[in-house]
């Protein structure tokens, strides 16, 4: 079939066929999915040419990067944004400033460019890609690690420096005429445009969707969500920057609102399959012919920028206290060129900084090292340091609750779940990346924290809290808490698990308000099902359940007074050497009259 023949529909189909296959193949290999879409964009496009209008198609997608940082806005409250802006302004802006001049020197030195061209393409190869990095840190959950927040931080900036990058190609431009004083007219506009958007989002937005959901109309709740998206973008595209900045801010207006949920809900959907469209473009619109003309230096210059901004990120992430990982992490996340790049390189073209074989060889460069992006993030694990914890950003933003849950190992899983059913809010600090981001996937929210320091339980909330649940593993750990507490907030009511017996003693005789032995009931239960399996009636079990239980905590009682061996002679034991072979007593009478014993019996947990 001609590719002219190719209706849109076939086209569509292709590209769902495409995806559907090669997005869970690759995330079942290990490469995930950006990587699997753009596998298939380049089977579909340069290799079938089974559809060839890549660029058109990627003009389009481009609004799933938009939909992207719209829920990404939605995410960040303004207050989350100022905790960010040391690391947006100060760490994003070294990033493309040194990137930007060491990519200058090579331009120079060793491409033969001169100094107009060697500007525009310094700052050009010195962006990131916004959809490949944020699409790769949702994926692995990650986006709020240290690493993901600032590499997001990152990324925000170089959205940022859209406008002044582009403002420059004329102005480096051989033939500039009039237009520098129309610089000023260009950025008056931008300032405009960025006000008025905050005004409407400040003052227009929520009495928008509280009247169109006093309808009822869900259709037109998420049309509305849509035409503000669009609406936004294409506001601060007409003043310069990208429609993404735009969708971002209008995020961040309606991270407060009620309705933000039920956005996110309405727009996922759209985000998730145009983002896909996105990264399949890429792959469509891979000029083969370009890079087999070019083979030689396309082999030489993405590794080079790659290497160039990956040593420029790590260095400048240490430079702003961020530890080893971190800053590895970082820069194998983020060395390859940016989605705006296609733009800048365009304009450069069409204003006569280089002619338009260098800005296809640009944009080819720009897209083998998005292609080549999920393979290095993957890679830099192999040079980060063993044995060091991964850290996530402390972020206790709607944190607070009737329960405070300290730790979720899982004890505390199974515990909190008992409590959300009862219809109880739980709020959950835990110290390990790892189970948080896993616990993410199951729809639990947690929070990142250290449950022994002081600052974090007050960022979580205990002062409100009703009670203190601390379910920490490492009994060392559960004291350390539990004695902060007490001496800090006196009046909290503390819940603890128990690692064993002994411990179970040492939280009474610190006067906790409660206090389970991990593996007591478990124990229980699994002993009086084997009973009932043995022929035992259940009635009968239980009652032996509960004659255990009072046994136990007459034991408990003694041993607190008297010390751990007391009360041995509430224990149901069996001696340990042969007994005649005479008829056994019924239960009834073993559990009235325990046999005694002289051997020395391990105290149960």
């Amino acid at each position: 079939m001609a590719a002219a023949e190719v209706s849109l529909y076939t086209e569509g189909l292709v590209l769902l066929c495409g995806a559907i296959v090669a997005a869970p193949l690759f995330k079942k290999i290990g490469l995930g999915t950006v990587l699997g879409y753009l596998a298939a964009g380049i089977v579909i496009g340069p290799v079938l040419r089974i559809i060839t209008d890549g660029e058109e198609i990627l003009h389009f997608a481009e609004f799933g990067v938009v939909l992207l940082l719209f829920i990404i806005g939605l995410e960040l409250k303004p207050s989350r944004l100022w905790q960010l802006r040391r690391d947006i302004f100060g760490l994003g802006m070294t990033q493309v400033v040194v990137s930007a001049a060491a990519i200058f020197g090579v331009a120079m030195a060793f491409a033969g460019q001169n100094w107009a061209a060697a500007i525009v393409i310094g700052f050009g190869l010195a962006l990131s890609s916004t959809a490949f990095g944020i699409q790769i840190l949702e994926e692995r959950g990650d986006f709020n690690t240290r690493y993901g927040q600032q590499s997001f931080s990152i990324l925000l900036f170089q959205d940022l420096a859209i406008v002044p990058i582009l403002a420059l190609v004329p102005l480096v431009a051989p033939v500039t005429g009039d237009d520098g004083g129309s610089i000023f007219v260009d950025i008056g506009i931008t300032v405009g445009a960025i006000v008025a958007l905050l005004i409407a989002g400040r003052y227009l937005l929520n009495p928008l969707f509280q009247l169109i959901a006093g309808t009822g109309a869900k259709e037109a709740m998420i049309a509305a969500a849509l035409f503000v998206v669009l609406g936004a973008g294409m506001l601060m595209q007409f003043a310069g920057l990208s429609m993404a900045m735009g969708a971002f801010i209008a995020g961040v207006m309606l991270a407060e609102s009620s309705y933000r949920h039920e956005l996110e809900a309405d727009i996922e959907p759209f985000r998730g399959i145009l983002l896909g469209l996105f990264f399949m473009a890429v792959g469509l619109s891979l000029d083969l012919l370009v890079i087999a003309e070019n083979v030689l230096i396309i082999a030489i210059a993405v590794p080079v920028v790659m290497v160039l901004k990956a040593l420029v990120i790590y260095g400048a992430c240490r430079a702003f206290g961020s530890s080893h990982n971190v800053s590895v992490q970082i820069a194998g996340l983020l060395p390859q060129g940016g989605e705006f790049g296609f733009v800048i390189f365009s304009a450069a073209a069409a204003a006569g900084v280089f002619d338009q074989a260098t800005a296809s060889l640009l944009v080819a460069v720009v897209t083998i090292s998005m292609a080549l992006t999920p393979l290095a993030a993957i890679l830099v694990k192999q040079i980060m340091h063993e044995g060091s914890d991964e850290q996530m950003d402390e972020d206790f933003e709607g944190a607070g609750s009737d329960v405070l849950m300290i730790g979720f190992s899982r004890f505390g899983q199974i515990a909190s779940q008992m409590l959300l059913a009862g219809g109880s809010d739980v709020t959950i600090i835990d110290h390990s990346a790892d189970r948080i981001r896993s616990a993410s996937k199951f729809g639990f929210r947690i929070y990142f924290g250290d449950g022994t320091r002081k600052d974090v339980l007050v960022a979580a909330g205990i002062k409100h809290a009703k009670i203190v649940a601390v379910c920490t593993h490492k009994k060392e750990i559960t004291d350390k808490i539990v004695d902060m507490i007490q001496t800090e907030f006196p009046t909290a009511r503390i819940f603890a698990r128990a690692y064993d017996r002994t411990h179970t003693l040492s939280l009474r005789a610190r006067g906790v308000d409660y206090e389970a032995r991990e593996t007591f009931e478990s124990g229980m239960l699994f002993g009086r099902k084997t009973l009932e399996a043995l022929g035992v009636t259940e009635d009968q079990a239980l009652e032996i359940s509960h004659d255990v239980r009072h046994r136990d905590e007459e034991r408990l009682a003694l041993q607190a007074v008297e010390g751990l061996l007391a009360g041995r002679e509430k224990l149901i034991t069996r001696p340990v050497t042969p007994e005649p072979l005479i008829k056994p007593k019924r239960k009834s009478e073993r559990l009235d009259k325990p046999q005694e014993t002289d051997h020395t019996v391990t105290d149960p947990a």
